[in-house]
């Protein structure tokens, strides 16, 4: 996944694991989740080719990139 524009109008590019389609999304069709972990921090989106909900890994890099490109974030918390 890569980021353009400016932050204002910021695409990104994904692909479907599914289906292999290619896109561009706009940051309002991206979700970020950010766990106490590797295995719990994640973005999701739907793919607009066939429709699957479509979760990905999101590493140091990623989350720096979704966060700067106005990528709605949910911080999960883990119970003590």
């Amino acid at each position: 996944m890569t980021a353009g524009g400016n932050p204002a109008s910021v695409i990104f590019k994904a692909a479907c694991p599914d289906c292999r389609g290619r896109f561009e999304l706009a940051a309002t069709a991206l979700r970020l989740a950010i766990g106490g972990s590797d295995r719990t921090t994640f973005y999701s989106f739907t793919c607009p080719d066939c429709g699957s909900a479509v979760r990905k890994p999101a590493g140091e890099r990623i989350v720096e990139l979704l966060t700067g490109g106005g990528v709605s974030t949910l911080r999960l918390h883990s119970e003590v």
